[in-house]
């Protein structure tokens, strides 16, 4: 008597024992991150060019530009795309960008005064219209050559719902493959009830 009590305790308490913590894959908060800041960014940068008249929008002080003109040769080409960020003081030799008329212009400082900027392009004869420190969106820090292509790409509306969608499936992906293996451990933890229940019906004593 007292051996099957002892297998029933291990019967009762083999589920909870073999019940699993709930984790999160690191993928899928990966990928919920990706798609949610390029969601965010897409609709910033909508919101900023449609409705706020910035041509050049800088989400956490940093932008992206794609270079239309040979003003900056040999330094800047055509379809280079060049990393922006927003920097305290802008000095004499700095590539920095600002907005003229809605439109964006790269070119280097050559003079300042502290109340005025003047910059020009490397390729130009000619200085740029004098401008104020407080026009410059920010200093150029790196660039990516003849990459205009993949940044249109991931601009476009079509771009942000391929990557949306892809991400979207990924996850899928990712929920399927939890399920598979929720299902297979599952199996396994009722395989376990079978085998003990079968080993108590073996040690039950014979009531004659």
């Amino acid at each position: 008597m007292q051996n099957r009590q002892n297998t029933q305790a291990e019967t009762d308490t083999a589920p909870a024992g073999n019940k699993k913590r709930i984790k999160i894959s690191p993928l899928r908060v990966f990928i919920i991150l990706i798609a949610g800041l390029m969601l965010g960014l897409s609709l910033y940068l909508i919101n900023a060019g449609a409705f706020r008249g910035n041509s050049f929008p800088m989400p956490f002080g940093i932008g992206a530009s794609v270079v239309l003109s040979g003003s900056m040769e040999p330094e800047l080409s055509v379809d280079d795309v060049i990393i922006v960020r927003r920097a305290e003081d802008y000095l004499v030799g700095d590539v920095v960008v600002y907005q003229r008329m809605g439109t964006p212009v790269c070119h280097r400082i050559v003079s300042a005064d502290g109340q005025s900027v003047v910059t020009r392009g490397d390729a130009n004869n000619t200085p740029d219209e004098p401008i104020s420190p407080s026009d410059i969106c920010g200093k150029v820090v790196g660039k990516v050559p003849k990459a205009a292509a993949i940044v249109d790409f991931f601009r476009s509306p079509l771009g942000v719902i391929l990557i949306l969608g892809a991400a979207i499936a990924l996850m899928e992906l990712s929920f399927r493959r939890d399920k598979q293996k929720g299902d297979s451990e599952l199996e396994q933890i009722k395989e376990e009830i079978r085998r003990l229940q079968n080993v108590d019906g073996t040690n039950q004593p014979d009531d004659e």
